[in-house]
């Protein structure tokens, strides 16, 4: 007997919503309560199981895909056993420290510290094993698009050798990534209360002495060097850059659908000049 399975009611006022991902293909064995995709609202996250034991017979609705509620996602055979996925093979030896791989592989290590925050996260999210993942970031860093393209099977998931640094191809200035349906939610309801709410500016105290002792040190040997004094905007450069490679969602920018992440620190910063007060742009 073949069952189908319906997208479920989603909520108060929520009739649409988007396939977000199949966990399971056509031919694949399902249990009972088992998780077979998940659908995105504007408001949530949901996961659809399977209401028989069987095997997928079909998959009417494709990732990506905008469906409504009671629409035909899937088909399961009840009289089928489907197959399951095979089980990692035991490995024969232990793996070696990431130290000591091949020097001219791209492959790096994953202990966080060339790991971006939102790459992390994903990886978390869904179980990937940043080992795993080559990196396309500066210095080999693994960014969310890199586990995006290892989770669908892209170029990101094969290692390959190293060219000489001379032949090195440039780092992709920006990655583009795609919004989910309730991101692209959150990011309207965000400006909207922008445009209509009065904003509000904290403002936090900081232990400046570690600068102050740094500025002294120098102030003296950099006047002399650059002919102005050794004032603290510079510091407060630093740290802002620090900052956004550290988290960088904060130097991103919602571009259309999209999330824009960038791979450079531009900092505007407001100058006194004989015309008046500008902004020149501190570029990378």
């Amino acid at each position: 007997m073949t069952i189908e399975i319906h997208v479920p009611v989603l909520g108060e006022s929520v009739s649409e919503a988007t396939v977000g991902k199949w966990y399971k293909a056509v031919g694949d064995a399902v249990a009972v309560d088992e998780v077979i995709c998940e659908l995105e609202t504007d408001k949530v996250a949901l996961e659809v199981t399977a209401s028989s034991a069987g095997a997928i017979s079909e998959i009417v609705a494709a990732e990506g895909e905008n469906v409504e509620v009671g629409a035909l996602l899937a088909k399961i055979d009840e009289t089928a056993h489907g197959k399951k996925a095979a089980a990692p093979a035991p490995e024969a030896t232990p793996k070696k420290p990431v130290s000591d791989a091949p020097k001219e592989a791209t492959a790096v290590k994953a202990d966080g510290s060339n790991v971006r925050p939102a790459a992390a996260a994903l990886a978390a999210e869904k179980n990937v094993d940043l080992s795993k993942v080559s990196g396309t970031g500066a210095g080999g860093i693994i960014t969310k698009a890199d586990v995006l393209n290892h989770l669908s099977g892209g170029p990101a998931q094969v290692a390959t050798v190293a060219a000489p640094a001379a032949m090195a191809p440039a780092t992709p200035l920006e990655e583009i990534v795609p919004m989910t349906r309730l991101r692209r939610t959150i990011a309207k309801r965000l400006k909207d209360a922008q445009n209509t709410a009065a904003m509000l500016t904290t403002y936090n105290e900081v232990d400046m002495t570690a600068v102050m002792n740094l500025r002294k040190k120098y102030q003296e040997t950099f006047e002399k060097k650059h002919g102005c004094r050794l004032g603290f905007m510079s510091f407060f450069a630093k740290a802002c850059t620090a900052a956004l490679k550290e988290i960088p969602e904060v130097n991103a920018e919602v571009r259309d659908d999209s999330i824009v992440y960038k791979n450079y620190y531009n900092i505007g910063i407001a100058a006194s000049t004989p015309a008046g007060l500008v902004v020149p742009v501190v570029r990378n």
